[in-house]
């Protein structure tokens, strides 16, 4: 078990959805990873939802408001920093897009949205009251974060200088894989979007953990949604397959094979 009180500034430590049906993402995900949720009142808009496991917050999710319409929904990842409002500064000055400029969450954290050079969005995060996840790296809960992106390069460079990150190619596979580190721990990985891919935009993947990926998989059709990459193995890591949820929102999960 993986319990989170804190953050390293360049960590990935929240996730949260935008869906279009809020109430029937709780139902999906509530039956497919065991979350219990709360509705936390926002002035003069819906609710923000707080997914948990075994009562530590896990992740989030929202309804799509009007100012939204026509984004799919999505999940988004956020990167824990010091400062948002320099971090933001950085990013833009290093080839980043600014989609929502630094603001307060409440007495949660101060936070804002970001494009990379190739386009993919994530949230900066500044800690107040939540540090963000509580529990992660066990089934039910985030284990990792994956950009596909249309310029690998581009992408490298920017996350390198905005978080501090190292890098290290590998080429075995049958898609080059970047991972990044911070410091000396895994911080994310990246590859290239492939032409088998499809005509997908770059964006952060989240990966979930759990006990089964073939058992998960079917629970998570039974539960109607449905398969993007069916189960795959990835040697001396894990099996992992990707799917979308019943509002098409995309996310993977992994049973990893060092799970303890």
């Amino acid at each position: 078990m993986s319990q989170m009180s804190e953050y390293q500034p360049g960590t990935f430590n929240w996730i949260d959805l935008m869906t279009t049906d809020a109430a029937a993402a709780k139902s999906f995900y509530g039956d497919l990873f065991g979350w219990s949720f709360e509705d936390i009142p926002v002035p003069d808009g819906s609710p923000y939802t707080i997914a948990r496991l075994r009562d530590e917050e896990v992740a989030g999710l929202f309804q799509q408001g009007p100012d939204m319409a026509g984004i799919p929904p999505h999940w988004t990842s956020y990167v824990a920093v010091e400062d948002v409002g320099a971090s933001t500064q950085k990013a833009a000055a290093l080839g980043g897009a600014v989609i929502r400029e630094p603001f307060d969450v409440m007495e949660a954290g101060r936070m804002a949205v970001i494009g990379d050079p190739s386009g993919a969005a994530f949230a900066l995060w500044q800690a107040g009251q939540h540090c963000g996840a509580g529990l992660v790296n066990e089934p039910g809960a985030l284990c990792w974060n994956e950009l596909l992106t249309s310029n690998a390069d581009a992408a490298r460079d920017f996350y390198m200088q905005l978080f501090g990150w190292s890098a290290e190619l590998d080429s075995d596979g049958p898609h080059d894989y970047t991972f990044f580190k911070n410091g000396d721990r895994p911080a994310a990985g990246m590859m290239p979007i492939a032409a088998d891919m499809g005509d997908i935009p770059s964006h952060w993947n989240v990966y979930f953990a759990v006990e089964d990926c073939d058992a998960t998989l079917a629970k998570a059709d039974e539960l109607g949604g449905s398969t993007i990459v069916p189960p795959t193995d990835i040697p001396e890591i894990g099996r992992f397959a990707v799917l979308s949820d019943s509002q098409n929102a995309a996310f993977s999960v992994i049973a990893l094979e060092n799970a303890d």
